[in-house]
């Protein structure tokens, strides 16, 4: 029997392949769970806990697992049957025949049609968090459920409404009758009601698609999205097979759409697109879009960099060198809000020599501490330069001087010495890198990190299991990982303060 979960059209509504190769692929290419993937599933699970105790909702629950799928569905249907008030951890199941007659509960919806056979081996399966009984009429009496999803997210993703309005319709078919409503509890317990009329037709069309796309068992393409990607176990899957294909989506700035385009006018390898007219291709994503993809490719083909088409012309500001230079880092544990390691890499040009500071909370309490040691530390060095690799440093330090009462004119001064070298490197050099990340670029001009599979996901994890455990080594590989991030940052900025000044006297297109 093959099983259509919620979770499987959550991915396909992401990535129409991640959801083919779950049901059709090889389980054994798939990557381990990464850790950080965990941890947000037991902060789930901690934050459904916190919001069921805060609203004091007490609940029936199905005894089956949910890997008993079948059994929990059947005693989530004789909860409903008795109307208990609310239910949580419940399973709804449904068949394909099920899903399309509930298509047409609501007469003011449009149809969509559904261009597959039927198949009593699928089966429709919703995980909501709670069933919460209202005031109604379905087929259980005087009474109907809706669905409540508990969410760790700050803000109603796209995502969250799309299931939503799944379990909506898959409630619509159990119950006869479709809920008036169906509820998001966000991450500060506040709620909001997604707008079903927008939703359903959407969601509809969307599970039609997947279904049709199942039905043809056609592997849809790949593309690799970083951003999208980097917590999929078929990543390296995925990765390898684009690497293999040199698919365009490894170039930078081909997103989605622009993908498209390019194929639809026979633009399928690196060497098309670098021998590409800009002026042909600029009529449809943009003049400078276009230059800067044609100089992308060009720079991957002959794996050397570029300066950027209209740097000459449009650079202001040059990047400083001072004799002393501070580069900047920081590590973040998001969950609790909270920046527990300000790292700073103290360059002194003129005694040719580098130490490294780690402003390390120990404690999530010594934040406020630790801000001060790092103020005390710059502004023992008002004229050096303090660099960083992204926009997270500037608003980590807006957030930390307001939250610590630092008085507007010193927060001032130091932002104003503050240099972003990611903003600065992005327009001026064209890199043969397959993403502008600190990590992709210093790798390119031949820095490593010590530990390799390090990462800042990876140091949220090592932090909590330092304040579980306290255990030493997990401070240390996060203050190596730091270190390294910083040093990286000053590796960086001279090879392209070096780079601009030979490259700056031509123009390289």
């Amino acid at each position: 029997m093959m099983l259509l979960t919620d979770e499987l059209l959550l991915n396909y509504k992401r990535c129409r392949r991640r959801t083919y190769l779950d049901l059709y692929g090889n389980h054994q290419e798939r990557d381990a769970t990464k850790e950080f993937l965990l941890k947000l599933k037991r902060e789930s699970q901690t934050h459904i806990a916190a919001v069921l105790a805060a609203r004091s909702r007490s609940y029936h629950r199905p005894q089956a697992s949910p890997r008993d799928w079948l059994l929990n569905a059947q005693e989530t249907r004789a909860l409903m049957q008795q109307g208990v008030d609310c239910i949580y951890g419940g399973i709804l199941t449904l068949t394909l025949a099920d899903w399309r007659a509930s298509l047409i509960i609501d007469p003011t919806q449009e149809q969509i049609e559904i261009d597959v056979t039927e198949n009593d081996n699928l089966l429709f399966l919703a995980s909501p968090t709670l069933l919460i009984k209202q005031p109604g009429k379905s087929q259980w009496g005087d009474w109907l459920y809706v669905p409540v999803n508990i969410k760790l997210g700050r803000r109603p993703k796209q995502e969250y409404k799309f299931i939503a309005a799944f379990h909506a319709q898959m409630l619509a078919a159990i119950q006869g009758v479709l809920p008036s409503q169906s509820q998001l509890i966000l991450r500060q317990h506040d709620d909001y009601f997604v707008h079903l009329e927008y939703w359903l037709p959407k969601m509809q069309a969307t599970v039609a698609n997947c279904l049709q796309m199942l039905a043809t068992d056609t592997e849809p393409e790949v593309f690799i999205s970083r951003q999208k990607c980097s917590l999929c176990h078929w990543y390296s899957h995925c990765y390898t097979k684009a690497k293999s294909e040199q698919h365009l989506s490894l170039i930078p700035g081909v997103t989605p759409k622009r993908y498209e385009y390019l194929t639809t006018i026979g633009i399928e390898s690196v060497e098309s697109l670098a021998a590409t007219c800009p002026l042909n291709l600029g009529e449809v994503i943009g003049t400078q879009a276009a230059m800067e993809l044609k100089q992308q490719a060009r720079s991957l083909l002959d794996d050397r960099a570029l300066l950027r088409y209209n740097y000459l012309q449009t650079a202001k500001n040059t990047i400083p060198t001072a004799a002393i230079e501070l580069y900047f880092d920081i590590e973040a544990e998001p969950e609790r809000n909270l920046d527990y390691l300000l790292g700073v890499l103290l360059v002194d040009r003129r005694e040719r020599t580098e130490r490294f500071y780690p402003f390390l909370a120990e404690n999530p309490e010594e934040e406020g501490q630790i801000w001060q040691q790092f103020l005390t530390l710059v502004h023992s060095y008002p004229n050096a330069p303090i660099f960083h690799f992204s926009e997270y440093e500037i608003d980590t330090m807006k957030r930390l001087a307001k939250l610590y009462d630092t008085p507007k004119p010193q927060i001032k001064s130091l932002l104003s010495r503050c240099v972003d070298l990611h903003y600065s490197l992005t327009r001026s050099v064209i890199l043969p890198v397959e993403s502008y990340s600190l990590k992709s670029l210093a790798n390119w001009i031949g820095f490593h990190w010590r530990d390799r599979g390090a990462s800042g996901d990876q140091c949220v994890c090592w932090y909590d299991r330092w304040l579980e455990t306290r255990d030493h080594s997990f401070i240390e590989a996060i203050l190596r990982y730091n270190e390294d991030d910083c040093r990286a940052t000053y590796y960086l900025k001279d090879w392209l303060v070096q780079f601009l000044f030979y490259a700056g006297y031509y123009n390289q297109i």
